[in-house]
Protein backbone atom coordinates (compact mmCIF):
# COMPACT_ATOMS: atom_id res chain seq x y z
CA UNK A 1 0.00 0.00 0.00
CA UNK A 2 2.49 2.57 -1.20
CA UNK A 3 0.25 5.28 -2.60
CA UNK A 4 -0.97 7.00 0.58
CA UNK A 5 0.22 6.75 4.16
CA UNK A 6 -2.67 8.14 6.24
CA UNK A 7 -5.05 5.15 6.15
CA UNK A 8 -7.47 6.53 8.73
CA UNK A 9 -7.95 9.73 6.75
CA UNK A 10 -8.32 7.71 3.54
CA UNK A 11 -11.11 5.61 5.08
CA UNK A 12 -12.91 8.75 6.26
CA UNK A 13 -12.67 10.34 2.81
CA UNK A 14 -13.90 7.15 1.18
CA UNK A 15 -16.94 6.87 3.45
CA UNK A 16 -17.83 10.50 2.64
CA UNK A 17 -17.85 9.56 -1.05
CA UNK A 18 -19.97 6.47 -0.32
CA UNK A 19 -22.68 8.64 1.26
CA UNK A 20 -22.64 11.02 -1.71
CA UNK A 21 -22.90 8.02 -4.03
CA UNK A 22 -25.91 6.59 -2.17
CA UNK A 23 -27.72 9.94 -2.30
CA UNK A 24 -27.20 10.37 -6.05
CA UNK A 25 -28.06 6.85 -7.17
CA UNK A 26 -31.24 5.62 -5.41
CA UNK A 27 -32.59 3.89 -8.51
CA UNK A 28 -29.36 1.97 -9.06
CA UNK A 29 -29.38 0.95 -5.40
CA UNK A 30 -32.94 -0.35 -5.69
CA UNK A 31 -32.17 -2.19 -8.93
CA UNK A 32 -29.21 -3.90 -7.30
CA UNK A 33 -31.28 -4.95 -4.29
CA UNK A 34 -33.76 -6.63 -6.66
CA UNK A 35 -30.92 -8.27 -8.61
CA UNK A 36 -29.57 -9.95 -5.47
CA UNK A 37 -32.51 -12.37 -5.56
CA UNK A 38 -31.44 -14.08 -8.79
CA UNK A 39 -27.92 -13.03 -9.73
CA UNK A 40 -24.76 -14.22 -8.00
CA UNK A 41 -23.60 -11.18 -6.05
CA UNK A 42 -26.42 -9.24 -7.67
CA UNK A 43 -24.49 -8.88 -10.94
CA UNK A 44 -24.43 -10.77 -14.27
CA UNK A 45 -20.70 -11.48 -13.86
CA UNK A 46 -19.18 -11.59 -10.39
CA UNK A 47 -16.24 -9.28 -11.20
CA UNK A 48 -18.75 -6.44 -11.62
CA UNK A 49 -18.84 -6.26 -7.82
CA UNK A 50 -15.34 -4.79 -7.87
CA UNK A 51 -16.69 -1.37 -8.82
CA UNK A 52 -16.20 1.08 -5.95
CA UNK A 53 -19.21 1.84 -3.77
CA UNK A 54 -21.85 -0.41 -2.23
CA UNK A 55 -23.59 -1.21 -5.54
CA UNK A 56 -22.90 -0.76 -9.27
CA UNK A 57 -24.32 1.90 -11.53
CA UNK A 58 -27.13 0.84 -13.86
CA UNK A 59 -26.97 2.36 -17.34
CA UNK A 60 -29.99 3.70 -19.21
CA UNK A 61 -28.32 4.99 -22.40
CA UNK A 62 -24.80 5.20 -23.85
CA UNK A 63 -23.51 6.95 -26.94
CA UNK A 64 -20.05 8.08 -27.95
CA UNK A 65 -17.95 9.00 -24.90
CA UNK A 66 -20.89 9.46 -22.53
CA UNK A 67 -23.60 7.43 -20.82
CA UNK A 68 -26.60 8.19 -18.62
CA UNK A 69 -27.53 6.10 -15.60
CA UNK A 70 -31.09 5.22 -14.54
CA UNK A 71 -31.08 8.12 -12.09
CA UNK A 72 -30.47 10.53 -14.96
CA UNK A 73 -26.83 11.34 -14.18
CA UNK A 74 -24.51 12.02 -17.13
CA UNK A 75 -21.02 10.50 -17.19
CA UNK A 76 -17.88 10.94 -19.24
CA UNK A 77 -16.86 7.34 -19.89
CA UNK A 78 -13.10 6.80 -19.74
CA UNK A 79 -13.56 3.08 -19.11
CA UNK A 80 -15.38 2.27 -22.37
CA UNK A 81 -16.09 -1.32 -21.41
CA UNK A 82 -12.40 -1.80 -20.58
CA UNK A 83 -11.63 -1.43 -24.32
CA UNK A 84 -14.71 -3.17 -25.74
CA UNK A 85 -16.16 0.25 -26.54
CA UNK A 86 -12.93 2.04 -27.43
CA UNK A 87 -14.74 3.00 -30.64
CA UNK A 88 -17.19 4.96 -28.50
CA UNK A 89 -20.55 3.54 -27.55
CA UNK A 90 -22.70 2.44 -30.49
CA UNK A 91 -20.82 4.08 -33.38
CA UNK A 92 -23.25 4.94 -36.16
CA UNK A 93 -21.53 2.88 -38.85
CA UNK A 94 -21.46 -0.24 -36.69
CA UNK A 95 -25.06 0.19 -35.56
CA UNK A 96 -26.25 0.50 -39.17
CA UNK A 97 -24.33 -2.61 -40.27
CA UNK A 98 -25.61 -4.66 -37.33
CA UNK A 99 -29.20 -3.58 -37.89
CA UNK A 100 -29.01 -4.60 -41.54
CA UNK A 101 -27.38 -7.94 -40.78
CA UNK A 102 -29.85 -8.90 -38.03
CA UNK A 103 -32.60 -8.84 -40.63
CA UNK A 104 -30.58 -11.09 -42.94
CA UNK A 105 -29.27 -13.79 -40.61
CA UNK A 106 -27.31 -13.74 -37.37
CA UNK A 107 -25.46 -17.06 -37.21
CA UNK A 108 -25.19 -19.52 -40.11
CA UNK A 109 -22.20 -21.79 -39.46
CA UNK A 110 -21.19 -20.73 -42.98
CA UNK A 111 -18.81 -18.00 -44.15
CA UNK A 112 -19.85 -14.60 -45.44
CA UNK A 113 -17.94 -12.39 -47.85
CA UNK A 114 -17.37 -9.85 -45.09
CA UNK A 115 -15.16 -12.35 -43.29
CA UNK A 116 -12.70 -12.31 -46.19
CA UNK A 117 -12.87 -8.53 -46.39
CA UNK A 118 -12.12 -8.25 -42.68
CA UNK A 119 -9.17 -10.62 -42.94
CA UNK A 120 -7.79 -8.60 -45.83
CA UNK A 121 -7.99 -5.35 -43.84
CA UNK A 122 -6.33 -6.91 -40.80
CA UNK A 123 -3.62 -8.53 -42.92
CA UNK A 124 -2.70 -5.14 -44.35
CA UNK A 125 -2.69 -3.48 -40.94
CA UNK A 126 -0.77 -6.11 -38.95
CA UNK A 127 1.42 -7.73 -41.58
CA UNK A 128 0.26 -11.31 -40.94
CA UNK A 129 -1.74 -12.71 -43.87
CA UNK A 130 -3.94 -15.52 -42.51
CA UNK A 131 -6.81 -14.88 -40.07
CA UNK A 132 -9.47 -16.67 -38.04
CA UNK A 133 -12.38 -15.22 -36.06
CA UNK A 134 -13.65 -16.13 -32.61
CA UNK A 135 -16.07 -14.71 -30.06
CA UNK A 136 -13.39 -13.23 -27.80
CA UNK A 137 -9.68 -12.63 -27.46
CA UNK A 138 -9.68 -15.28 -24.74
CA UNK A 139 -10.88 -17.81 -27.31
CA UNK A 140 -8.25 -16.64 -29.79
CA UNK A 141 -5.50 -17.04 -27.20
CA UNK A 142 -6.70 -20.53 -26.27
CA UNK A 143 -6.77 -21.63 -29.90
CA UNK A 144 -3.28 -20.34 -30.63
CA UNK A 145 -1.88 -22.06 -27.55
CA UNK A 146 -3.33 -25.38 -28.73
CA UNK A 147 -2.00 -24.86 -32.25
CA UNK A 148 1.45 -23.95 -30.92
CA UNK A 149 1.59 -27.12 -28.85
CA UNK A 150 0.47 -29.16 -31.82
CA UNK A 151 3.06 -27.87 -34.27
CA UNK A 152 6.01 -27.73 -31.85
CA UNK A 153 5.33 -30.89 -29.86
CA UNK A 154 6.00 -28.95 -26.63
CA UNK A 155 3.59 -28.57 -23.74
CA UNK A 156 4.50 -25.31 -21.97
CA UNK A 157 3.89 -21.70 -22.85
CA UNK A 158 5.81 -18.69 -21.61
CA UNK A 159 4.00 -15.63 -20.27
CA UNK A 160 5.04 -12.48 -18.47
CA UNK A 161 4.86 -12.18 -14.71
CA UNK A 162 1.57 -10.42 -13.82
CA UNK A 163 0.19 -10.67 -17.35
CA UNK A 164 -3.49 -10.99 -18.24
CA UNK A 165 -4.88 -12.68 -21.36
CA UNK A 166 -8.52 -13.31 -20.47
CA UNK A 167 -9.64 -16.47 -18.75
CA UNK A 168 -6.89 -18.66 -20.19
CA UNK A 169 -5.88 -21.19 -17.52
CA UNK A 170 -2.20 -21.19 -18.45
CA UNK A 171 -1.79 -17.44 -18.05
CA UNK A 172 -2.72 -17.03 -14.37
CA UNK A 173 0.90 -17.59 -13.40
CA UNK A 174 3.33 -15.34 -11.56
CA UNK A 175 6.81 -15.65 -10.08
CA UNK A 176 7.29 -16.20 -6.37
CA UNK A 177 10.13 -14.60 -4.42
CA UNK A 178 12.45 -17.45 -5.43
CA UNK A 179 11.72 -17.09 -9.14
CA UNK A 180 9.44 -20.13 -9.39
CA UNK A 181 6.32 -20.20 -11.57
CA UNK A 182 3.26 -20.41 -9.31
CA UNK A 183 -0.46 -19.74 -9.56
CA UNK A 184 -1.53 -16.14 -9.17
CA UNK A 185 -3.31 -15.42 -5.89
CA UNK A 186 -7.02 -16.34 -5.93
CA UNK A 187 -6.74 -18.26 -9.21
CA UNK A 188 -10.14 -19.95 -9.06
CA UNK A 189 -10.26 -23.71 -9.60
CA UNK A 190 -6.95 -24.13 -11.39
CA UNK A 191 -6.92 -27.53 -13.17
CA UNK A 192 -3.24 -28.30 -12.53
CA UNK A 193 -0.26 -26.66 -10.91
CA UNK A 194 0.74 -23.81 -13.19
CA UNK A 195 4.38 -24.87 -13.41
CA UNK A 196 3.22 -27.90 -15.40
CA UNK A 197 1.82 -25.77 -18.22
CA UNK A 198 3.55 -22.42 -17.92
CA UNK A 199 6.91 -20.69 -17.52
CA UNK A 200 6.57 -17.16 -16.17
CA UNK A 201 9.26 -14.60 -16.99
CA UNK A 202 9.71 -10.96 -15.92
CA UNK A 203 8.90 -8.29 -18.48
CA UNK A 204 11.94 -6.55 -19.98
CA UNK A 205 14.25 -9.47 -19.08
CA UNK A 206 15.80 -11.09 -22.17
CA UNK A 207 18.09 -13.27 -20.10
CA UNK A 208 15.11 -14.86 -18.32
CA UNK A 209 13.36 -15.39 -21.65
CA UNK A 210 16.35 -17.16 -23.14
CA UNK A 211 16.68 -19.37 -20.08
CA UNK A 212 13.07 -20.48 -20.56
CA UNK A 213 13.47 -21.07 -24.29
CA UNK A 214 16.70 -23.01 -23.82
CA UNK A 215 14.79 -25.60 -21.80
CA UNK A 216 13.23 -26.93 -25.01
CA UNK A 217 9.84 -27.01 -23.24
CA UNK A 218 8.31 -23.79 -24.57
CA UNK A 219 5.82 -24.00 -27.45
CA UNK A 220 4.88 -20.31 -27.49
CA UNK A 221 5.44 -16.95 -25.85
CA UNK A 222 2.06 -15.26 -25.35
CA UNK A 223 2.46 -11.59 -24.44
CA UNK A 224 1.21 -8.04 -24.73
CA UNK A 225 3.80 -5.79 -26.40
CA UNK A 226 3.27 -3.54 -23.36
CA UNK A 227 1.65 -4.84 -20.20
CA UNK A 228 -1.69 -3.08 -19.69
CA UNK A 229 -3.57 -5.07 -17.08
CA UNK A 230 -1.29 -4.36 -14.12
CA UNK A 231 -0.84 -0.73 -14.97
CA UNK A 232 1.03 0.17 -18.14
CA UNK A 233 4.51 -1.35 -18.32
CA UNK A 234 6.32 -0.22 -21.46
CA UNK A 235 9.03 -2.26 -23.22
CA UNK A 236 12.55 -0.96 -22.85
CA UNK A 237 14.45 -0.19 -26.08
CA UNK A 238 15.41 -3.41 -27.85
CA UNK A 239 13.32 -5.71 -25.67
CA UNK A 240 10.67 -6.65 -28.22
CA UNK A 241 13.21 -6.97 -31.00
CA UNK A 242 15.29 -9.19 -28.73
CA UNK A 243 12.31 -11.44 -28.01
CA UNK A 244 11.59 -11.69 -31.73
CA UNK A 245 15.14 -12.91 -32.34
CA UNK A 246 15.04 -15.37 -29.45
CA UNK A 247 11.73 -16.85 -30.59
CA UNK A 248 13.16 -17.45 -34.05
CA UNK A 249 16.34 -18.96 -32.61
CA UNK A 250 14.49 -21.48 -30.42
CA UNK A 251 11.44 -22.09 -32.65
CA UNK A 252 9.08 -20.58 -30.07
CA UNK A 253 5.79 -19.31 -31.54
CA UNK A 254 5.66 -15.56 -30.81
CA UNK A 255 2.08 -14.44 -30.11
CA UNK A 256 1.32 -10.75 -29.56
CA UNK A 257 -1.97 -10.14 -27.78
CA UNK A 258 -2.94 -6.68 -29.04
CA UNK A 259 -6.41 -6.66 -27.44
CA UNK A 260 -5.49 -3.60 -25.37
CA UNK A 261 -2.43 -2.28 -27.17
CA UNK A 262 -4.53 -1.73 -30.28
CA UNK A 263 -4.80 1.66 -28.58
CA UNK A 264 -1.45 2.44 -30.26
CA UNK A 265 -3.08 2.77 -33.70
CA UNK A 266 -4.75 0.88 -36.54
CA UNK A 267 -2.11 -1.86 -36.45
CA UNK A 268 -1.38 -1.71 -32.75
CA UNK A 269 2.20 -1.82 -31.52
CA UNK A 270 2.94 -4.49 -34.12
CA UNK A 271 2.65 -1.93 -36.90
CA UNK A 272 3.90 0.99 -34.84
CA UNK A 273 7.20 -0.77 -34.03
CA UNK A 274 7.44 -2.84 -37.25
CA UNK A 275 7.39 -6.14 -35.33
CA UNK A 276 7.24 -9.51 -37.09
CA UNK A 277 5.29 -11.89 -34.80
CA UNK A 278 4.14 -15.39 -35.72
CA UNK A 279 0.63 -14.51 -34.55
CA UNK A 280 -1.47 -11.54 -33.43
CA UNK A 281 -4.58 -11.61 -31.23
CA UNK A 282 -7.36 -9.02 -31.28
CA UNK A 283 -10.66 -8.75 -29.45
CA UNK A 284 -13.33 -6.47 -28.10
CA UNK A 285 -12.73 -3.28 -30.02
CA UNK A 286 -12.80 -4.50 -33.62
CA UNK A 287 -16.56 -5.21 -33.42
CA UNK A 288 -17.52 -1.87 -31.91
CA UNK A 289 -19.08 -3.64 -28.92
CA UNK A 290 -20.36 -6.79 -30.63
CA UNK A 291 -18.62 -9.88 -29.13
CA UNK A 292 -15.76 -10.92 -31.39
CA UNK A 293 -12.12 -11.89 -31.39
CA UNK A 294 -9.56 -12.65 -34.06
CA UNK A 295 -6.13 -14.14 -34.52
CA UNK A 296 -3.79 -13.65 -37.43
CA UNK A 297 -0.87 -15.87 -38.42
CA UNK A 298 2.19 -15.71 -40.58
CA UNK A 299 2.05 -17.85 -43.70
CA UNK A 300 4.70 -20.13 -42.22
CA UNK A 301 2.67 -20.76 -39.05
CA UNK A 302 -0.53 -21.22 -41.03
CA UNK A 303 1.18 -23.83 -43.20
CA UNK A 304 2.46 -25.69 -40.14
CA UNK A 305 -1.04 -25.73 -38.66
CA UNK A 306 -2.68 -26.86 -41.89
CA UNK A 307 -0.19 -29.71 -42.26
CA UNK A 308 -0.92 -30.85 -38.71
CA UNK A 309 -4.70 -31.01 -39.06
CA UNK A 310 -6.95 -33.86 -40.15
CA UNK A 311 -10.04 -32.66 -42.05
CA UNK A 312 -12.09 -35.63 -40.86
CA UNK A 313 -11.77 -34.61 -37.20
CA UNK A 314 -11.10 -30.88 -37.43
CA UNK A 315 -14.40 -30.05 -35.70
CA UNK A 316 -13.35 -31.75 -32.45
CA UNK A 317 -9.85 -30.32 -32.20
CA UNK A 318 -10.49 -27.96 -29.31
CA UNK A 319 -10.75 -24.82 -31.44
CA UNK A 320 -13.73 -23.06 -32.91
CA UNK A 321 -17.33 -22.94 -31.71
CA UNK A 322 -20.53 -22.75 -33.72
CA UNK A 323 -20.92 -19.00 -33.14
CA UNK A 324 -17.34 -18.14 -34.11
CA UNK A 325 -17.12 -16.02 -37.24
CA UNK A 326 -20.90 -15.53 -37.27
CA UNK A 327 -22.50 -13.22 -39.81
CA UNK A 328 -23.50 -10.58 -37.27
CA UNK A 329 -20.02 -10.16 -35.79
CA UNK A 330 -18.45 -10.14 -39.27
CA UNK A 331 -20.77 -7.31 -40.31
CA UNK A 332 -19.87 -5.38 -37.16
CA UNK A 333 -16.14 -5.87 -37.69
CA UNK A 334 -16.37 -4.79 -41.33
CA UNK A 335 -18.07 -1.50 -40.52
CA UNK A 336 -15.93 -0.81 -37.45
CA UNK A 337 -12.60 -1.37 -39.18
CA UNK A 338 -13.59 0.51 -42.32
CA UNK A 339 -15.37 3.52 -40.83
CA UNK A 340 -14.52 3.85 -37.14
CA UNK A 341 -11.03 2.52 -36.37
CA UNK A 342 -9.38 4.76 -38.95
CA UNK A 343 -6.08 6.62 -39.00
CA UNK A 344 -7.96 9.90 -38.63
CA UNK A 345 -9.93 8.73 -35.59
CA UNK A 346 -6.88 7.26 -33.89
CA UNK A 347 -5.16 10.63 -34.28
CA UNK A 348 -8.05 12.32 -32.47
CA UNK A 349 -8.13 9.65 -29.76
CA UNK A 350 -4.40 9.88 -29.14
CA UNK A 351 -4.53 13.68 -28.98
CA UNK A 352 -7.10 13.51 -26.17
CA UNK A 353 -5.02 10.91 -24.32
CA UNK A 354 -1.96 13.15 -24.59
CA UNK A 355 -3.96 16.02 -23.08
CA UNK A 356 -5.17 13.75 -20.26
CA UNK A 357 -1.61 12.57 -19.61
CA UNK A 358 -0.40 16.16 -19.41
CA UNK A 359 -3.24 17.17 -17.08
CA UNK A 360 -2.52 14.30 -14.69
CA UNK A 361 1.20 15.10 -14.74
CA UNK A 362 0.36 18.73 -13.95
CA UNK A 363 -1.37 17.68 -10.72
CA UNK A 364 1.40 15.22 -9.85
CA UNK A 365 3.95 18.02 -10.24
CA UNK A 366 1.85 20.60 -8.38
CA UNK A 367 1.56 18.41 -5.29
CA UNK A 368 4.98 16.74 -5.67
CA UNK A 369 3.36 13.31 -5.65
CA UNK A 370 5.50 10.17 -5.87
CA UNK A 371 3.30 9.00 -8.75
CA UNK A 372 3.88 8.68 -12.49
CA UNK A 373 1.79 8.45 -15.68
CA UNK A 374 2.35 6.30 -18.80
CA UNK A 375 0.57 6.07 -22.14
CA UNK A 376 0.11 3.75 -25.14
CA UNK A 377 -1.64 5.70 -27.89
CA UNK A 378 -5.15 6.55 -26.69
CA UNK A 379 -4.73 4.63 -23.40
CA UNK A 380 -3.07 6.23 -20.38
CA UNK A 381 -2.72 5.38 -16.71
CA UNK A 382 -1.05 6.67 -13.57
CA UNK A 383 0.54 4.53 -10.87
CA UNK A 384 1.55 5.10 -7.27
CA UNK A 385 5.33 5.05 -7.77
CA UNK A 386 7.97 7.66 -8.58
CA UNK A 387 9.16 6.12 -11.84
CA UNK A 388 7.55 4.03 -14.55
CA UNK A 389 7.52 0.30 -13.71
CA UNK A 390 9.83 -1.95 -15.71
CA UNK A 391 8.29 -5.27 -14.68
CA UNK A 392 4.87 -6.54 -13.76
CA UNK A 393 6.05 -7.17 -10.22
CA UNK A 394 7.09 -3.52 -9.83
CA UNK A 395 3.67 -2.43 -11.06
CA UNK A 396 1.86 -4.88 -8.78
CA UNK A 397 3.88 -3.82 -5.74
CA UNK A 398 2.79 -0.21 -6.31
CA UNK A 399 -0.93 -0.99 -6.21
CA UNK A 400 -3.04 0.46 -3.40
CA UNK A 401 -6.56 -0.95 -3.59
CA UNK A 402 -8.14 1.35 -0.99
CA UNK A 403 -6.62 4.46 -2.59
CA UNK A 404 -7.81 3.31 -6.00
CA UNK A 405 -11.32 2.77 -4.63
CA UNK A 406 -11.41 6.29 -3.20
CA UNK A 407 -10.18 7.87 -6.43
CA UNK A 408 -12.58 5.78 -8.48
CA UNK A 409 -15.60 6.67 -6.37
CA UNK A 410 -14.60 10.33 -6.23
CA UNK A 411 -14.43 10.25 -10.03
CA UNK A 412 -17.91 8.71 -10.30
CA UNK A 413 -19.31 11.34 -7.96
CA UNK A 414 -17.86 13.95 -10.32
CA UNK A 415 -19.33 12.36 -13.46
CA UNK A 416 -16.27 10.36 -14.58
CA UNK A 417 -16.11 6.58 -15.02
CA UNK A 418 -12.64 5.05 -14.96
CA UNK A 419 -11.76 1.39 -15.52
CA UNK A 420 -12.61 -0.16 -12.13
CA UNK A 421 -9.46 -2.23 -11.66
CA UNK A 422 -6.93 0.48 -12.58
CA UNK A 423 -6.23 4.21 -12.76
CA UNK A 424 -6.71 3.97 -16.51
CA UNK A 425 -8.34 6.32 -19.00
CA UNK A 426 -9.24 5.35 -22.55
CA UNK A 427 -10.33 7.76 -25.26
CA UNK A 428 -12.81 7.13 -28.07
CA UNK A 429 -13.16 9.13 -31.30
CA UNK A 430 -15.99 11.07 -29.63
CA UNK A 431 -13.92 12.27 -26.65
CA UNK A 432 -13.48 16.03 -26.28
CA UNK A 433 -11.34 18.48 -24.34
CA UNK A 434 -14.37 19.02 -22.09
CA UNK A 435 -14.06 15.37 -21.03
CA UNK A 436 -10.38 15.87 -20.18
CA UNK A 437 -11.16 19.03 -18.22
CA UNK A 438 -13.93 17.24 -16.33
CA UNK A 439 -11.44 14.58 -15.24
CA UNK A 440 -8.83 17.18 -14.32
CA UNK A 441 -11.25 18.94 -11.97
CA UNK A 442 -12.09 15.68 -10.22
CA UNK A 443 -8.46 14.55 -9.98
CA UNK A 444 -7.15 17.82 -8.57
CA UNK A 445 -10.02 17.99 -6.07
CA UNK A 446 -9.37 14.42 -4.93
CA UNK A 447 -5.64 15.02 -4.54
CA UNK A 448 -6.35 18.22 -2.62
CA UNK A 449 -8.50 16.22 -0.18
CA UNK A 450 -5.71 13.69 0.24
CA UNK A 451 -2.64 15.90 0.39
CA UNK A 452 -3.83 19.49 0.75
Amino acid sequence: MSGYANRERLETLYQEQVEIYRERHPSSMAAHERANANLLGGVPMIWMKKWPGPFPLYVDFAKGSHFRDIDGNDFTDLCLGDTGAMTGHSPDATVKAVQEQVANGVTLMLPTQKAQQNASILAERFGVPIWQFTLSATDANRHLIRYAREVTGRKKIAVHDWCYHGTVDETFAVLDDDGNTVARKDNIGKPVELNQTTWSIPFNDLEAAEKAFQSGEIAALLMEPALTNIGIVLPEPGYLEGLEALCKKYDVIWILDETHTLSAGIGGMTRDLNLQPDAVVLGKTIGGGIPVGAFGMSQALADRISNALNLETIDVGGVGGTLAGNALSMAAVNATLSEVLTEENFALMTKMAEKWEASVQEVIDKYSLPWQVSRVGCRAEFSFRKSAPVTGREAADAEDFELQQFLQLHAINHGILMTPFHNMALFSPEATEADVIRHHKHFEAAVEKLFG
